[in-house]
């Protein structure tokens, strides 16, 4: 399986992205990568090359750039070379923790969409209290959702679900203010229509609150909505964390209880990190583009590559467009897959 890798993007390119690969390397025997980015830097901590080639540009997309011009105007920019290389069959997926805007336009533009995937979905994988987590979509490549894209998103979660992370028959949600069948906006009321007459097994309405609970497998949503609850999730796992920090230090007696309560609060810390989750998968696309944390460390970028890894093992987006294929979806009843 080759994976291409957009070397220069994120916060801690090249660094935390190569020690990511070499550490990807060691433990699949089946990858081979492909570094995308100004060989000098790179080669600077590349240490073991086995199975990872380079290929050389100093051009880069940067956090700043309008992403769509960027993409048209930069056509040596490492993210650019990195989705072209699946595009022209050299790698079967590409990951980068880039510009997210500027992953989305290179994913449709060079990758190219699924037939009959209207809009693709950002989807992250976000934590929940039991360990399972659940996948979140979308969460900003589209502001704006029909009905229809909610339904294609809630087939494309279940393919994935099922496929990736082992779940028969995963259980589908709908993000909403209320769990009553009539809840909602005009577009909520409209997907939660479509998405019970499909071949899915949809749970109804789930509230925000419920999410970490584990309330689905998969919850769907509009770009709009989904990046605020990501975001919303992801600062308030962070507050916490600092709010107990300064509780734990503010005096003798709670720096002894810290020291005992270490391990289960590094364990605790774990469960809810992002990036032992992968990144966020460019589903609806020909190919697995996965979108990584900018912020994204050595273990992170090792977690997206292994995400891709068994999107291609798995042959997640050939299932995708064969079940979209499929006219099973109007009228049909909510049977198991």
């Amino acid at each position: 399986m080759k994976i291409a890798i957009d070397a220069m993007g994120g916060d801690h390119a090249p660094k935390e992205i190569v020690l990511g690969a070499m550490k990807a390397i060691e433990a699949y025997q089946d990858i081979h990568i492909t570094l995308v980015g100004d060989e000098k830097q790179i080669n600077h901590y590349l240490t073991n090359n086995e199975r990872i080639q380079i290929i050389h540009t100093e051009e880069v997309i940067l956090g700043t750039d309008e992403p769509v011009k960027a993409v048209r105007r930069k056509k040596n920019a490492s993210m650019v070379l990195a989705a072209q290389q699946v595009a022209d069959g050299a790698a079967d997926g590409c990951i980068s923790a880039g510009n997210t805007g500027a992953l989305m336009a290179a994913g449709l533009f060079v990758v190219g969409r699924i037939d009959g995937i209207e809009r693709p979905a950002l989807s992250p994988t976000l934590p929940t209290i039991g360990g399972e987590g659940f996948l979140l979509l979308d969460v900003g490549a589209n502001v704006d959702a029909k009905p229809e894209h909610l339904l294609q998103y809630a087939i494309i979660g279940s393919v994935y679900w099922e496929k990736v992370r082992g779940v028969k028959n995963p259980r589908i949600g709908l993000l909403n203010i209320g769990t009553e069948e009539k809840k909602g906006n005009e577009l909520a009321k409209k997907a939660f229509e479509l998405i019970s007459a499909a071949n899915l097994n949809f749970v109804g309405n789930v509230e925000a609150r419920d999410l970490l609970d584990g309330a689905a497998d998969v919850v769907v949503t509009d770009g709009f909505t989904g990046n605020m609850v990501l975001k919303t999730i992801e600062g308030t796992a962070s507050s916490v964390f600092k709010m107990l920090k300064t509780a734990l230090t503010g005096s003798l007696k709670s720096k002894l209880a810290a020291a005992v309560l270490k391990p289960d609060l590094v364990q605790l810390k774990n469960k809810m990190d992002y990036s032992e989750y992968g990144g966020a998968g460019l589903f609806g696309l020909k190919a697995p583009v996965i979108k990584a944390h900018g912020s994204s460390d050595e273990n992170a970028v090792f977690h997206a590559i292994r995400q891709a890894r068994e999107m291609i093992e798995k042959d997640v987006s050939g299932t995708i467009k064969k079940t979209i294929g499929e006219s099973v979806l109007s009228g049909s009843s909510k049977n198991d897959h």
